[in-house]
């Protein structure tokens, strides 16, 4: 059964802004706030401004509720944090993910971090999630999810998560883009059971 979810035929780009000090930054969020739908990464002075539309919106929840059904059913903790603005002027990014979870305990900021891409160009958002010590970023395009682990200091293009031992990223994709989000996990859940 194929997806339903619109693949962009073309990413779309976001607004650029160069040269925003963190202090402006600040201002030009706090005037944003009666405007939902737009996320703001920023690192070293340059500003994205990117807006999210409903297909993002699905991908990211689909994404979401998979991992926490297969954690659950694992019985592995986690802290689902959601996308909450992350990093401090001192490090000199601030990124938006969209959707971001503790697993084990819970720290400042959180190991595991999506991102669901239907734009390009913009800011460089791994360098921002090195700089916080984010130890997993998820990148999900067009149907298929890169996934790359900080080693070292740097991050690193992996096959499969670090972070969740035997998880089935194949079948986990296979279903992000189901037509139905119930139905999904209930087929992801008995697809992963029967593999026990």
């Amino acid at each position: 059964m194929t997806g339903l979810i619109a693949q962009p035929k073309q990413l779309r780009t976001p607004k650029l802004v160069h040269n925003v000090t963190w202090e402006q930054l600040e201002e030009i969020d706090e005037s944003l706030q009666d405007f939902p739908g737009l996320k703001l990464i920023y690192l070293d002075g340059l500003l994205e401004i990117t807006p999210i539309e409903e297909d993002h919106e699905t991908v990211k929840s689909t994404m979401g509720i998979l991992l926490e059904s297969y954690l659950r059913a694992r019985r592995i903790r986690f802290y689902r944090r959601g996308g909450p603005t992350l990093g401090r002027k001192e490090d000199g990014a601030r990124n938006e993910p969209d959707e971001s979870y503790s697993i084990g305990t819970r720290e400042q900021y959180p190991d595991l971090v999506f991102e669901v891409v239907f734009t390009s160009g913009g800011v460089d958002r791994l360098e921002g999630y090195r700089r916080m010590g984010v130890k997993e970023v998820w990148f999900w395009e067009n149907g298929i999810i890169t996934i790359f682990a900080l080693e070292a200091e740097e991050y690193r293009e992996v096959e499969n998560t670090r972070l969740i031992q035997d998880f089935p990223l194949q079948s986990f994709l296979k279903y992000v883009s189901y037509p139905d989000q119930f139905d999904a996990v209930d087929e992801f859940l008995n697809e992963v059971n029967a593999q026990k």
